[in-house]
């Protein structure tokens, strides 16, 4: 699949993806922090899914219904989880998030928001 990862989430989840087969860019590798508004649309246009631990992403999907082509965002969770976290949820709910829906990730908790 292909994923763009945000700036706050931690950078050995891109390679971790990476060896896992998936198409990984991660936003913390870019000059500047574009912000989540550039992010979200750079996401969109390159037909990736977004991860992030931000909750403003589902704001601006949902309040503002901004198109994207799939959300996970990660919660409570140690840097070095959080690559285990992403590949759990791609592996079970792949379909769903490249649909289009939301998924947010707890420790002991998996929330995800279909597609309108």
């Amino acid at each position: 699949m292909k994923l763009l990862l945000d700036t706050c989430v931690w950078g050995g989840v891109c390679e971790a993806l990476k060896a896992a087969a998936h198409d990984v860019i991660w936003a913390g590798d870019w000059p500047t922090d574009p912000g989540d508004d550039d992010i979200l649309t750079y996401a969109y246009q390159e037909d990736r899914i977004l991860v992030t631990l931000d909750k403003d992403f589902g704001e601006l999907a949902i309040v503002h219904e901004r198109p994207h082509c799939g959300i996970i965002r990660l919660v409570g969770f140690a840097a070095r989880q959080q690559a285990l976290v992403c590949l759990r949820v791609l592996a079970q709910h792949g379909p769903t998030l490249q649909s289009g829906a939301l998924v947010t990730a707890e420790p002991g908790r998996l929330r995800i928001r279909p597609p309108e």
